[in-house]
């Protein structure tokens, strides 16, 4: 396992599935790599194309290869909705440094629900001897 940091870069989602009748949605992401998690800003009533164009920072030693990412659907009286999901292997990432910003499709229930934009940079850490090679 590589040691570094793993820094995610949150573009925007396409073609959300609409959770409110009335309003809008406003929807964020929360992105967890291993036990750290991390929450973007709420992109209030952008509905179904928020955007973020937000980056988050991740300290990798032992235990994450994958990350997670979740969106979800702020309600100010009630529990947020999920409204979809995706999981990405690092291993491409540990191997490259980098992997371009791409769309990667989102998932609630086994069916597509939309799209997400994010992309992927590793930084090794100098010193860090690895347990595996990627």
């Amino acid at each position: 396992m590589p040691y570094g940091q793993l820094e995610v870069y949150i573009a925007y989602a396409r073609g959300l599935e609409d959770q409110n009748w009335l309003t809008d949605m406003s929807p964020y992401v929360i992105v967890t790599c291993y036990t750290e998690e991390k929450k973007s800003s709420v992109a209030s009533g952008e509905g179904e194309n928020p955007e973020w164009n937000e980056s988050f920072l991740f300290t990798i030693s032992r235990g994450c290869d994958e990350v997670h990412i979740k969106l979800m659907n702020e309600n100010t009286f009630q529990d947020d909705d999920f409204i979809g999901e995706t999981v990405l292997s690092l291993e491409e990432v540990f191997r490259e440094g980098e992997v371009e910003t791409s769309m990667y499709d989102l998932c609630k229930d086994d069916e597509n629900c939309g799209s997400i934009k994010l992309g992927l940079t590793f930084t090794r850490e100098k010193n860090a001897e690895d347990d595996e090679d990627y």
